[in-house]
C-alpha cells in the first residue's frame, strides 16, 4: 500500500472537499494555494487545505504573512499535521515570512502542535485569543454561519 501523497489541488476540488466534510466552515471564496492530500494506492483524497492572504487586514498589509484559511480531513489518522507541516513549507517556498492559521477556543491544536506550530501568546504567558463575536449589527443584520467563540492564533514556528 502507498503511503501518503500531499500536492497541489484544483481550488474548485478543495471547495467540494471541505463542503462535505468541515465541522463548522463552508468551502472558502479564494485561494492563493490548494493543497490535497491522498492515501493509498488508488490516491484516495483524504485532506485538503487552502494557503491564501490572512483575515485580519492589520497582519496582510505587509503581504509577508500566508494564512492557512481551510484544513478539513476525513478523519484519516496522521494526515492533519503532515498537510500543516507541508503548508508552512510551501508559504515558506513562495517566499512568505510567516504562516498563521486559527482554531477555536474549544479545540486542541494537536494536529499544529505536531507539525511544529506554536500557540500565540500575550506578554503574561496566556494564549493569544482573537476574533468572535458576530459581524451582524442593527445597521447591517446577517445570520451568524460560523462559531462566534473566541479564536486561537497559531504561527508557524
Amino acid at each position: 500500500m502507498a503511503g501518503l501523497v500531499i500536492r497541489w489541488l484544483p481550488q474548485r476540488e478543495a471547495r467540494a472537499f471541505v463542503k462535505q466534510h468541515h465541522s463548522h466552515h463552508g468551502p472558502m471564496r479564494g485561494a492563493i494555494l490548494c493543497l490535497g492530500a491522498y492515501e493509498g494506492d488508488n490516491m484516495r483524497l483524504c485532506a485538503v487545505a487552502a494557503l491564501g492572504r490572512p483575515s485580519a487586514r492589520m497582519l496582510d498589509r505587509r503581504r509577508d504573512t500566508a494564512e492557512v484559511t481551510r484544513h478539513c480531513t476525513d478523519r484519516t489518522p496522521n494526515v492533519a499535521a503532515k498537510l500543516y507541516a507541508q503548508c508552512r513549507r510551501v508559504a515558506q517556498a513562495l517566499g512568505f515570512d510567516n504562516c498563521i492559521t486559527y482554531t477555536l477556543a474549544t479545540e486542541t491544536g494537536i494536529s499544529l502542535k505536531v507539525a511544529g506550530w506554536r500557540q500565540a501568546s500575550n506578554a503574561d504567558g496566556s494564549p493569544r485569543e482573537v476574533g468572535g463575536g458576530s459581524w451582524s449589527r442593527p445597521s447591517r443584520p446577517r445570520v451568524d454561519k460560523a462559531p462566534t467563540e473566541l479564536k486561537h492564533l497559531w504561527v508557524a514556528a
